[in-house]
């Protein structure tokens, strides 16, 4: 289970590799089991103040191992996501720290869906990203029904999901759907730099920033009028706001450290 995921330290990057290259890193229960448990002790340890997912090899994450289901006999898949996607996707989003997609290949179905779900996505120019849901008989799931509309607006997350088309990166950028692409040539390295920018961010200012954006898909104006004096509230009273302010009369970079 553990060579299904490699987990490495690069300062206060988490990088979290998916480790089934052969498979161009699809999903099967092994791995899901290491990306929560990952998961996990990312949210208890606090030197961990970003996170970098990418994949092995030449893809990013085909999505579901469809090995797993060629036994022929009917399975219940939405026990599998209840299992599985769903906690995954909820603890992306809900995690207190930035998470950065580095896709490096192939990202199709679920996997491209495990990518939306990181809030800031890079691709390398070889990239794509496919809804492949509807190839099988299959609905996009992972999150994909929220994300796409969210991202690239109802027409093309209709065409998208109801065409099963792949996008290159570069146009998966032009749609707004991910943050920027990037040449292949030094992606890995460009990734964990921007990793390593957002490690150095005010924490806590990231961290509530994660929550008034997830708040703002259900949220009316006054709803999120109200939730941004209230988590502005809350930094205005940090260490890391008083070092902001300090840095900027100084006119020197500041120096975050987290501290409330």
């Amino acid at each position: 289970m553990a060579d299904d995921l490699l987990v490495t330290h690069e300062g206060a990057v988490r990088v979290l590799t998916l480790n089934r290259p052969d498979k161009l890193n699809a999903l099967n229960p092994a791995l899901h089991e290491a990306l929560a448990g990952a998961f996990a002790a990312i949210e208890a340890d606090e030197t961990v103040r970003a996170v970098l997912l990418t994949g092995a090899g030449r893809g990013f994450c085909a999505g579901a191992d469809l090995g797993q289901n060629l036994g022929g006999e009917m399975r219940d898949l939405g026990a599998s996501i209840d299992a599985h996607y769903n906690p995954l996707v909820r603890r992306m989003r809900g995690l207190g720290k930035p998470v950065v997609a580095a896709v490096n290949g192939v990202a199709a179905g679920a996997g491209a869906n495990l990518a939306l779900a990181a809030d800031i996505v890079l691709a390398c120019d070889s990239a794509t990203f496919t809804q492949a849901f509807v190839r099988i008989g299959l609905m996009p799931d992972a999150g994909g029904t929220f994300f796409l509309p969210h991202l690239v607006g109802d027409a093309r997350a209709r065409g998208l999901a109801m065409l099963g088309e792949t996008v290159t990166a570069r146009e998966a950028a032009a749609m707004g759907m991910i943050w920027r692409c990037l040449p292949d040539v030094g992606f890995a390295e460009a990734a964990l730099a921007l990793a390593a920018t957002l490690a150095a961010k005010p924490a806590q200012a990231i961290a509530a920033m994660k929550v008034a954006f997830n708040a703002a898909f259900t949220n009316g104006l006054d709803a999120q009028l109200d939730l941004e004096r209230d988590l502005q509230r809350g930094l205005g009273r940090t260490a890391d706001f008083a070092e902001g302010v300090r840095a900027f009369a100084e006119k020197r970079p500041a120096r975050f450290n987290g501290g409330s």
